[in-house]
């Protein structure tokens, strides 16, 4: 029960990010507009690109969920993990689309409404912190990536706060797209970290976790075991570990010998 629960918990987050950054995103549009913040508006297309990702996070995660069948097998885990991988793309995109923005505002230096962006700001560090609170454990590599968006929210609000504040007593034009470029260009670094992790589960590398020499080695010393071949572990999604491996024993011709020899044990 109490892993159900768990499953239930991850889908939950996961929902609630998505009606978070749906509903926001239409508010960040328009108040981006309305103040003329490229740092805003930026956030909106982030946040866009978010509620595209985060429903269909919402679906895969609801997949990963179902029990294994005839076609799959090994289960659903690894539609998770195809979450994980579409997010990381879409949000890298949208990281691109920001940093053109806030070069094309440098060059040509527009006027923000600072008082409109400080209550933007307090707004968006309220409903992006509480999203991100809920999410701050996930285990799966999807609900890692969906943290990473919104952890881009909480920090780019916050930037936002304290750039807003400062324009109350200094009225400078580029403080809001270099805000926009230091807040992206840092989330894309970590992003693309995470891709690089996501893509290393999504080829089966070895769990970091699995020392497979110790592996081999126990099983090696199991009694009638005599050689181990095609020995294989990987990662269904950065959770569940899978172990396959071809034993060769000895004294032992037919799996009635197996059970014959545990009885005598």
């Amino acid at each position: 029960m109490a892993h159900n629960h768990e499953h239930g918990d991850q889908t939950g987050n996961i929902k609630l990010a998505f009606f978070l950054n749906l509903g926001f995103t239409i508010f960040e549009f328009i108040g981006g507009l309305y103040v003329n913040s490229i740092a805003i508006i930026s956030d909106a297309v982030h946040d866009l690109s978010d509620s595209l990702s985060t429903g269909l996070s919402w679906y895969l995660q609801n997949k990963s969920e179902q029990e294994a069948s005839t076609t799959f097998t090994f289960g659903y885990k690894r539609f998770s993990l195809l979450g994980a991988l579409i997010n990381s793309i879409v949000l890298i995109a949208g990281s691109v689309f920001v940093i053109q923005a806030a070069v094309g505002r440098i060059l040509q230096p527009e006027h923000s409404n600072a008082g409109g962006m400080l209550v933007f700001a307090i707004i968006g560090i309220t409903i992006n912190g509480y999203a991100a609170w809920r999410n701050r454990k996930g285990k799966t590599l999807n609900e890692q990536v969906i943290s990473w968006h919104l952890l881009e929210d909480v920090l780019g609000w916050t930037g936002i706060f304290v750039v807003a504040v400062v324009l109350q007593f200094w009225d400078s034009h580029y403080l809001d797209p270099i805000l926009a470029l230091l807040i992206t260009s840092y989330i894309l670094w970590n992003i693309i970290k995470r891709l690089k992790k996501t893509m290393f589960v999504f080829l089966q590398g070895k769990p970091a976790d699995i020392d497979l020499k110790k592996v081999k080695k126990r099983l090696i010393n199991v009694d009638k075991v005599n050689s181990l071949h095609h020995t294989h572990v990987w990662s269904l999604e950065g959770e569940h570990n899978v172990f396959t491996t071809h034993v060769v024993l000895n004294e032992i011709d037919t799996f009635h010998d197996i059970f014959r020899d545990k009885t005598r044990n």
